[in-house]
């Protein structure tokens, strides 16, 4: 959107998604204390503690090296919590209780990251029709990354451990229940773009 018009229409488009995004919860075909629930996991996935507050974060960094803390907490804001937020809701729509609401945050909280971390290595070992972006930006940028302050080695690593991290999470359902959450942090994880 930026590259076809320009930044502040894109910021303005996604200011229309987002407020599209909560008229859509709110207005939908579900009992009241379940829109709220949605409703709220969205807030907090969006606002400071979730989307804002990690883009603040990782904007205040850019030019300066992370602790690999401060990255991964700016990247549970950014990217994570959104991703949670949409594991969540879909969770509360299927009644689940505080244990499985637990064990699918953890899910996603690791599929996050792991798509970060993902994202950080293709930077560097993908080339820009690959992405569909340009490679090799967050060098150019300077910014922190998993492969810069771990090395690639420890960003492949560090992907495996998220990605048994989903698999434990999601261990203790049975049957079909979990496929397309597997599915989806198989994805994550292998993801060529």
């Amino acid at each position: 959107m930026h590259v076809a018009f320009d930044e502040a229409t894109a910021i303005l488009a996604g200011d229309a998604l987002q407020t599209l995004a909560f008229s859509a919860l709110a207005e939908a075909d579900a009992p009241a204390r379940l829109r709220i629930d949605w409703v709220r996991a969205l807030a907090d996935a969006s606002g400071v503690a979730g989307m804002c507050g990690g883009q603040a974060l990782d904007i205040d960094a850019t030019g300066r090296t992370l602790t690999l803390e401060h990255l991964q907490r700016m990247h549970a804001l950014k990217t994570g919590a959104l991703i949670r937020a949409a594991v969540r809701m879909g969770a509360l729509a299927g009644g689940a209780d505080a244990t499985t609401l637990a064990q699918l945050d953890a899910f996603a909280d690791a599929l996050g990251l792991a798509f970060q971390v993902r994202d950080d290595l293709l930077d560097i070992e993908a080339s820009s029709e690959q992405l569909g972006k340009t490679a090799g930006k967050d060098v150019a940028q300077a910014k922190s990354t998993y492969p810069a302050l771990l090395g690639v080695g420890g960003a492949r690593s560090k992907l495996d451990e998220l990605a048994v991290a989903m698999r434990d999470a999601l261990a203790p359902f049975f049957g079909d229940r979990t496929a397309a959450l597997a599915a989806l942090g198989e994805l994550a994880v292998m993801r060529s773009h």
